[in-house]
């Protein structure tokens, strides 16, 4: 199984990987702010998730990491 890591902290929730998934499991956290004030993007269902890296592809500031 898949698994995608966000580093949080460094996130700026450009929203730009929740527009690439194909299985719409990524969102942003409404419920939290990281260290910069931002919300940051999350996966919602990480059983759904296949590592396609959509959203790791598309992030300007390298804060996502999908393992196989």
């Amino acid at each position: 199984m898949p698994k995608v890591t966000f580093k949080e902290d460094l996130c700026k929730g450009c929203e730009l990987c929740t527009t690439v998934c194909p299985r719409g499991i990524v969102t942003i956290a409404k419920d939290r702010i990281n260290k910069k004030g931002y919300n940051p993007a999350i996966v919602t269902d990480m059983d759904k998730c296949t590592g396609c890296a959509f959203c790791a592809r598309i992030c300007p500031d390298v804060v996502i990491e999908v393992e196989k």
